[in-house]
């Protein structure tokens, strides 16, 4: 279905078009180009982060992280109930074995609930800042430090949101606050971290690229026309942070006292501006037949086929994705949409 208001929309207006013909034209189209290592350079002092490195996704920036801190079959990594499925996945692809849990009222990782699930195998925490809203990243690095345990953020949706882990991955995919199409980066402060997941993204090649390769690495690189788009997007990364914040006050505002919508607390950053909502599903279905795209909150991970074994009872996670889903989000929303989108969701229940 086409709608009028779609969830997201990539906003392409700086300099994309120009630096991708500039890689046409050059014909440095694929890794080798220069467009990454500036790409790299420039998200990376955004961020005040020394070294960046570029990669084909957010999930595939979690998987490097993981590896590059040596986690393998054995380990365990602490992950929030409460994420979209890649978070624990990249865990998965290493092999070891992702120890969830809960959330809290703002939909990040409940910080006075991880010690409980740290165990001598655990050897990552991986907070994710949800839908934009910073975790509590104070004590979840004091606990890392108490019991020697590396820290990945998953800043796939908190871009802007500046780092303080071992290493942060930012997803780049078509729906976030900046994009690539497809794309991903991690930051790390530390050079042989950096290092060490540039060398797995690129096959393990050794210096000589002789075909000799000594580890079990991957074909994770960034393309220099996605880099070329991802500098550009970087390069008004201010601009669309400002606009995604006027989008969150006006939504705000068109909601607040409508009997039977529950606002969030606020964000760090804009990603998506999710609710909950009594009836959501008539709600949902009431606002696709006025051309409004909706999508609902990630379900829970205990609640997903390939990790059911580790059931939680009494999830708050679970609360959330009952009732929990969010409504248009992108810098080309106008405040005349958003005043009909927020007019719709107040009609429903006036007439209800």
């Amino acid at each position: 279905m086409a709608y009028q208001y779609p969830v997201s929309r990539p906003h392409l207006s700086g300099h994309e078009l120009d630096y991708v013909t500039e890689t046409i034209g050059d014909g440095w189209i694929s890794s080798q180009g220069p467009f990454v290592g500036r790409f790299e350079e420039a998200f990376a002092a955004y961020n005040g982060s020394a070294h960046g490195v570029a990669c084909s996704s957010g999930t595939t920036a979690l998987t490097l992280a993981l590896r590059a801190l040596g986690v393998g079959p054995g380990d365990e990594v602490i992950v929030p109930e409460f994420t979209m499925i890649a978070s624990a996945w990249a865990v998965t692809y290493t092999g070891a074995t992702p120890v969830f849990v809960d959330c809290g009222d703002d939909l990040n990782i409940d910080a006075d609930l991880i010690e409980e699930k740290i165990t001598p195998r655990t050897k990552v925490i991986m907070p994710v800042h949800i839908y934009g809203r910073s975790c509590a990243m104070a004590p979840i690095m004091d606990l890392a430090h108490q019991y020697g345990l590396r820290v990945v953020e998953d800043s796939a949706e908190a871009h802007g949101v500046k780092p303080v882990a071992d290493i942060a991955c930012f997803s780049l995919f078509a729906n976030k606050i900046i994009t690539s199409g497809e794309g991903g980066i991690c930051l790390t402060d530390d050079a042989y971290l950096a290092g060490q997941m540039a060398h797995l993204r690129a096959m393990a090649f050794t210096s000589d690229h002789s075909f000799l390769h000594k580890k079990l690495a991957y074909n994770f690189r960034m393309t220099a026309m996605q880099a070329a788009v991802a500098l550009a997007q970087t390069e008004r990364l201010d601009e669309i942070l400002a606009e995604r914040a006027k989008i969150e006050a006006r939504y705000d505002a068109g909601l607040a006292g409508i009997d039977g919508v529950t606002l969030m607390p606020p964000r760090d950053v804009l990603w998506m501006y999710d609710l909950r909502a009594t009836r959501r599903e008539e709600l949902r279905e009431y606002l696709a037949g006025h051309g409004i795209e909706t999508r609902l909150f990630f379900k829970p991970m205990s609640r997903q086929p390939m990790y059911l074994e580790q059931v939680w009872p009494r999830l708050k996670a679970n609360t959330f994705a009952e009732d929990g889903f969010y409504l248009p989000t992108h810098t080309g929303l106008t405040e005349a949409d958003q005043d009909h989108i927020t007019g719709r969701v107040r009609e429903f229940y006036q007439a209800r």
